[in-house]
């Protein structure tokens, strides 16, 4: 498999993995510079030469995997019968440093809601490396007139995130085909599509965070009509209300989508953190 769609695949599963490089090569060695190979936790696609050269780049690939490395590093081996070596002698006489990258799983987010203050919202997550989903009960929110075409035209044209749009007359049901991990922001038009949710997301497992617009007297109605519905204490602390990162008081849509789009990119910074511990 190319290493491209190698790379491409692990995205498409939302598995890591560590792309490795011939960055440098000096003297005689299996393979040119600018040779590539893809390490996943299982698996690995392509080759930088074989021999005690690819083998010490897999360990050190999968010694990252395991720590959640965050930032790339440089690995340079001397193929000489007389270097220390782990996995067998290669004598081809050169030295060569390779560049180990990796390849974090591309966070995921939901907005629940394009009206005003989501479309702001969806235009400034969307210039993040991150797969979006967007969803709305309103056709008339998500008609190319409006989001044009994300990536090419319209107010999505910059857009490097991978966008998805969902018409879904029942909102909540798009719960269930996101990824583990996802982050799911509830900012519709109706306080009762918010509140069912609110409920399918508390009963969906692996979300990686809750967020809901709104005042402390709108979550202070919904808490009881959780709680009535089932959900325990430890269940409601999952939904973080009001959302936003404290200090701005302007009530204008942009405003409030770069306050919202703070607070969870700080969010997404740390659940990368305590992984990498």
């Amino acid at each position: 498999m190319d290493w491209v769609d190698a790379v491409q695949r692990l995205r498409a599963e939302r598995t890591p993995g560590v792309l490795v490089t011939l960055a440098m090569v000096r003297g005689h060695a299996p393979r040119n510079g600018g040779a590539k190979m893809v390490v996943a936790p299982d698996a690995v696609f392509g080759t930088v030469g074989g021999g005690n050269l690819e083998q010490t780049a897999i360990a050190r690939a999968r010694e990252q995997l395991e720590a959640g490395a965050a930032e790339p590093e440089l690995l340079t081996l001397t193929l000489s019968d007389r270097a220390v070596a782990d996995y067998g002698v290669q004598c081809c006489g050169g030295e060569v440093t390779m560049l180990l990258e990796p390849l974090p799983v591309v966070p995921a987010v939901a907005i629940f809601g394009l009206g005003h203050v989501g479309l702001e919202l969806a235009r400034v997550l969307a210039r993040h490396p991150l797969d979006l989903d967007l969803v709305d009960s309103r056709e008339a929110m998500l008609g190319p007139d409006r989001l044009g075409t994300p990536g090419e035209t319209g107010p999505l044209a910059d857009a490097v995130a991978t966008v998805r749009v969902h018409l879904a007359p029942v909102p909540e049901s798009v719960l269930a085909d996101l990824p583990a991990g996802a982050h799911a922001l509830v900012m519709t038009h109706d306080h009762a599509e918010d509140l069912a949710i609110c409920d399918a997301a508390l009963r969906t497992p692996g979300l990686g965070s809750i967020g809901l617009i709104g005042s402390r007297s709108k979550w202070a109605r919904f808490r009881g009509q959780l709680a009535s519905a089932g959900h325990d204490e430890a269940a409601l602390e999952r939904i973080e209300t009001p959302i936003g990162i404290d200090g701005i008081r302007s009530k204008e849509p942009a405003a409030i989508a770069v306050s919202v789009a703070a607070e969870l990119l700080q969010r997404i910074e740390l659940a990368a953190a305590r992984l990498a511990r």
